[in-house]
């Protein structure tokens, strides 16, 4: 069994992912600048005589494992937490707040959105789309308040007529036969 890394272990290969990324260029696609039907995504060149490939002096650098980070820091936010898509508040009671952070999946509608943040806040787990949420939070304080004020409104009128008129009633119509 793996031992778990350390945090300063994780930090140094966070910080030393940094600096491997400053260095690595742009992969683009074999004469992606030469022809517009052609995008700068990558795609491995496979021909026999292709410079490319070959590695040949002046030709663009190709994706190798030379470039990639180190293993600890594989998968984690540039924070060093491990990030997890939540759907609904039940994924919430399988994180550890310690090493995971949450970020809500964009499909979550503002009601659900809301009641997750609170339940996160609660368990203190840091989530990572937080701008999106705190939105959500203020419109929904916003409309309680406009909601009190419009009952505050209601009662004053009342108060003020003392005596709510009746409702007038209407006439049934009946069907001709």
């Amino acid at each position: 069994m793996m031992k778990k890394p350390v945090k300063a272990t994780a930090q140094k290969a966070l910080e030393l992912r940094e600096r491997v990324k400053k260095r690595k260029p742009n992969f683009v696609r074999q004469e992606s600048w030469r022809y517009k039907r052609l995008k700068e995504s990558w795609r491995r060149p496979r021909g026999l005589d292709n410079k490319m490939r070959r590695k040949i002096k002046g030709w663009p650098p190709t994706a190798n494992v030379g470039y990639r980070g180190p293993k600890v820091a594989r998968g984690l936010h540039p924070s060093g937490y491990v990030e997890v898509l939540v759907y609904n508040t039940r994924d919430l009671k399988e994180i550890d707040p310690k090493t995971q952070a949450i970020r809500i999946a964009h499909t979550v509608g503002k009601r659900k959105r809301a009641r997750i943040l609170v339940e996160a806040r609660k368990k203190k787990i840091i989530i990572l789309n937080l701008k999106e949420v705190r939105e959500v939070v203020e419109e929904k304080e916003l409309r309680e308040e406009e909601k009190r004020e419009e009952k505050l409104e209601k009662k004053e009128e009342v108060e003020e007529t003392e005596k709510p008129k009746p409702k007038k009633k209407r006439k049934r119509r009946t069907r001709k036969q």
